[in-house]
């Protein structure tokens, strides 16, 4: 019976052991599996806390139903009708920009527009920016699929402003890099793929929304009673009812908490996993699922060369402040379910979601909760320099300015992630390819997380289940 070892209790080392237990049955095989998490809990950055009748997300607060990978985990683990889709009545993307907030303009897809009458009467792009966007359709497309920044292909594509005002706060708030060294084929392969196939964004993205199935999410289909699919998806207690339903379905003795992983050394069948505390464990396979440089930590003893190559990936810290206010306090309207702001207004947030409007049940409907960004594509330092009431004060001051809201705060609460996401820089895939050969002459060490391809929890999911697979089918 072949042990498996995870390490990291985060979304990717769940859905692995969910996949490895699941898969097994499935083929009829047995397996031993144990996850190994350095925390007191399991569920990494997706932390969800209840206080008092709040609910909080200091990490994502949705996923993708998109990447359907999530979804089919969820509807594994019966939480169908737990799933909680957005209030898209109030659903609208702004943009805080020249002292006020525009509205994303409708058809604007991302960064790119496939619709000529809302973006000619938006007052977010000058008439040149505008008329810059439009000769999208004239700039001839590259001859191969070579990387670049994201900066250099919007600004080649799009122009200056359309990257500055649309596509840089729209990219920070899911990548939370900077986009003059962010890899597009990493980050943005489809947008790649549309300038070779189509010559032009807008037509390939006007082609691709003409062409879109009417399904767009595959799997199981949804039980009766489960809610309706919307854009940003989450559930209805909490973020970390998907990781509590893994760890449940996992079971106790496949977890063991407070248990950091120092080093690996390889045996001449397996390694053993040495531990902070001096335990050793055995195992047939290794599934790293730790961001790449503990990785690098835990196999830098026996190959110095692949921990050089996992240490290679740049990281960003951020921070989320969720703030309470009276509902009554609130005088100036909140449109949509939230606003960006383009680093080019030198600001000091990122952007800020309407918690309270944009999801049920997340506070009382006396109040009204927002969620502000912090650090990440711009301003990092403030995550590290600030203490919390240094940074609920900033961030209050950041909604006078941005929305003119003077309320005082009846609870606030600061989440930090230090080191929290990977920066996929250009040459990433390249890099991805020479670790992937480095890795060959290690068929037992499987690395998974959003360290290598793909950020999103769907991403992860995805990585650890097909790494499973691998395993399983070995």
């Amino acid at each position: 019976m072949p042990k498996i070892i995870i390490i990291g209790g985060g979304i990717a080392g769940l859905a692995a052991a969910v996949h490895l237990k699941a898969g097994a049955k499935a083929h009829g095989k047995t397996v031993e599996v144990l996850v190994l998490e350095k925390n007191t809990r399991t569920g990494g950055k997706i932390l969800t806390e209840r206080v008092n009748d709040l609910l909080l997300e200091g990490g994502p607060d949705s996923f993708l139903p998109e990447k359907v990978w999530t979804v089919n985990l969820a509807r594994h683990l019966g939480l169908d009708k737990e799933l909680l889709p957005s209030n898209d009545e109030f659903k609208g993307t702004f943009i805080y920009s020249q002292n006020e907030l525009h509205p994303l303009p409708e058809g604007v897809m991302l960064m790119v527009p496939t619709m000529f009458m809302p973006l000619a009467k938006s007052k977010l792009i000058t008439w040149p920016g505008k008329l810059r966007m439009g000769m999208e359709l004239f700039v001839p497309r590259r001859k191969t699929r070579e990387d670049e920044s994201l900066a250099s292909f919007v600004t080649r594509r799009l122009g200056r402003e359309c990257l500055e005002k649309i596509a840089e706060p729209l990219v920070a708030g899911i990548h939370t890099s900077n986009p003059d060294n962010m890899s597009v084929l990493s980050t943005f392969p489809r947008f790649v793929d549309m300038e070779l196939k189509s010559r032009s964004l807008v037509l390939g993205m006007i082609a691709a929304m003409k062409n879109r199935p009417l399904a767009t999410l595959s799997g199981p289909p949804p039980k009766p009673g489960a809610p309706r699919m919307t854009y940003f998806m989450s559930f209805k207690n909490g973020m970390d009812t998907l990781s509590r339903a893994c760890t449940e379905f996992i079971g106790p003795h496949s977890l063991r908490l407070n248990a950091a992983v120092k080093a690996l050394e390889p045996k001449s069948s397996g390694y053993l996993v040495h531990l902070n505390d001096g335990a050793r464990l055995e195992a047939d396979h290794v599934m790293i699922a730790a961001p790449a440089y503990d990785a690098a930590e835990m196999i830098k003893g026996f190959d110095s060369n692949l921990a050089g190559q996992l240490n290679r990936i740049e990281w960003s810290s951020s921070a989320t402040v969720s703030i309470l206010f009276r509902r009554e306090d609130v005088t100036v309207p909140l449109r949509g379910f939230g606003f960006i702001v383009p680093r080019v207004e030198g600001r000091r947030i990122n952007a800020a979601t309407y918690s309270s409007i944009k999801w049920s049940h997340r506070s009382p409907d006396d109040s009204v909760m927002i969620r502000v960004f912090v650090g990440g594509g711009h301003h990092e330092e403030l995550v590290h320099d600030l203490d919390d009431p240094a940074m609920i004060k900033m961030v209050l001051e950041e909604l006078d300015v941005v929305l003119g809201l003077k309320a005082e705060a009846k609870f606030a609460k600061v989440y930090r992630w230090f080191r929290g996401m990977p920066k996929y820089t250009v040459g990433h895939l390249d890099r991805m390819t020479v670790l992937d050969r480095t890795l060959a002459s290690y068929p037992d060490i499987h690395l998974i997380g959003c360290s290598y391809k793909g950020i999103g929890i769907g991403d992860c999911v995805h990585q650890a289940q097909v790494a499973s697979e691998r395993i399983l089918q070995g």
